[in-house]
């Protein structure tokens, strides 16, 4: 079974991190999205991965390479064309079956049953209150898929893609997103995956639906850090063990080479290799590679690789019925 992982956003709802660091190597629970990713479509029988890049392609080439023996492909998308369009690009005219799986979102669900069974063509789905941001699945009684429906404004159903996609046909896939190509047919000016799934559909192909017990998109600060949290709780990657001069208070990953000095660091904390925390309370944040947080109270928090937070004490004398107060909300 062959991946084909789109990987080539811009992740600007991310900045300023994504200036310099693609979104999927981002740090959630002490691993990169992209990491645990890959380590659970390993896991679930996957052979070989295509992934769709594009800017720092070099980046995401050279964490792949150097973490894993997994055989990858790295094809580039000069630009955002839709998600039909990175699809395409992955595509060989070898592939018979392949899955698809967004480079931003990272799920819970028996992904390995799925790919060894013998079950036709599959979306991985699940309920929402709003669909109107996702791809709709509609079904009829036995549980076919009869329509998808890329964001519309009245969904006639709450189920909704989130972004694996077991292809039975490749070859017919590929027709399909062709014939998106050759009659222009795009959704808010891009080629959608969920359009060439509907052409398959109307083509004859037999689609069904698995259920994603949770998926999680990365792709916003607050998204993230309840990525963040959610790892922790499930024990993934969790680090817990006492630090001298330090007080750590679990669920927290912390990496072996990070320096703790007179800190409390947790709950819901991510530090990053040789990061250093002194003086200093990191909670319900992730700290990068080489971050330095001194003399400061953080929360909610991404701090990236080799950046720093350093604060300072105050000296008060404070006579009676007074009252200091500071923070962002009382700022203009």
């Amino acid at each position: 079974m062959k991946a084909i992982i789109p990987v080539a956003g811009v992740g600007s709802r991310l900045r300023p991190h994504t200036f310099t660091r693609p979104k999927v190597l981002l740090n959630v629970a002490g691993r990169p999205i992209l990491g645990h990713i890959l380590d659970q479509l390993i896991e679930s029988g996957v052979t070989s991965v295509t992934l769709v890049v594009g800017q720092m392609a070099d980046l995401v080439e050279a964490h792949v390479r150097k973490h894993y023996t997994l055989p990858a492909d790295f094809v580039v998308q000069d630009e955002p064309r839709g998600l039909g369009h990175a699809v395409s690009l992955g595509l060989s005219p070898k592939d018979r079956e392949v899955l698809v799986i967004l480079g931003d979102t990272i799920f819970e669900s028996d992904l390995k049953s799925v790919i060894s069974s013998s079950r036709t063509t599959c979306l991985g789905v699940k309920t929402v209150e709003d669909p109107r941001r996702f791809g709709v699945v509609e079904t009829d009684a036995d549980g076919r898929v009869t329509r998808l429906v890329e964001k519309p404004e009245q969904p006639k159903s709450n189920l909704v893609l989130v972004g694996i996609y077991l292809i039975r046909n490749a070859p017919l896939l590929g027709e399909c997103i062709a014939t998106l190509f050759e009659r222009k047919l795009t959704t808010r000016g891009e080629y959608q995956l969920t359009d060439a799934l509907q052409l398959m559909i109307e083509r004859g192909e037999v689609m069904t639906t698995f259920a994603v017990t949770d998926w999680f998109d990365c792709g916003k600060p607050e998204t993230l850090l309840a990525t963040n949290r959610h790892l922790l709780d499930r024990k993934c990657n969790c680090t817990s063990q006492p630090r001298e001069g330090a007080l750590i208070v679990p669920p927290v990953y912390i990496h072996p080479q990070a320096v703790l000095e007179r800190a409390v660091v947790g709950p819901y904390a991510t530090i990053g290799k040789g990061a250093v925390v002194r003086d200093a309370m990191v909670q319900d944040s992730v700290l990068g590679e080489g971050a330095r947080v001194e003399r400061a109270l953080i929360h909610g928090s991404l701090v990236g690789n080799n950046s720093s937070i350093v604060g300072e004490f105050q000296r008060y004398n404070l006579g009676d019925s007074s009252e200091i107060v500071s923070g962002p909300e009382f700022l203009d």
